[in-house]
C-alpha cells in the first residue's frame, strides 16, 4: 500500500508542477485559468486521496470550498473574455 501511496504523491506533485509552469509561461490568459483549473482540481483530488487513506471527512468543508472557488473563478473568467475580445 505505500508503493501506491508514493506513486500517488508523486503523480499529484508532477501535475501541481506542471499546471504552476503553465500559470507562469501561459501564452493567454485562457492558457493561465486552464491551468488554475488544473492545480485547484489537483489540490482537490489530492485531499481527497489523503481522507481516503487516513479514513477522516476533517477536509470535507476544504474541498467544498475549493470546488466553489473554482467553478465560480471558471465562471467570472467566462464572462469577462468575450466582452474583452470585442473591444
Amino acid at each position: 500500500m505505500g508503493i501506491v501511496i508514493a506513486i500517488a504523491g508523486v503523480l499529484f506533485a508532477a501535475s501541481a508542477l506542471l499546471a504552476v509552469y503553465r500559470i507562469v509561461r501561459g501564452p493567454s490568459v485562457l492558457d493561465r485559468v486552464v491551468a488554475g483549473d488544473v492545480l485547484v482540481s489537483t489540490v482537490i483530488c489530492a485531499l481527497g486521496a489523503e481522507m481516503a487513506i487516513n479514513r477522516h471527512t476533517d477536509n470535507l468543508p476544504v474541498l467544498l470550498v475549493l470546488a466553489l472557488f473554482a467553478v465560480l473563478g471558471s465562471f467570472s473568467v467566462a464572462r469577462f473574455l468575450p466582452k474583452r475580445d470585442r473591444a
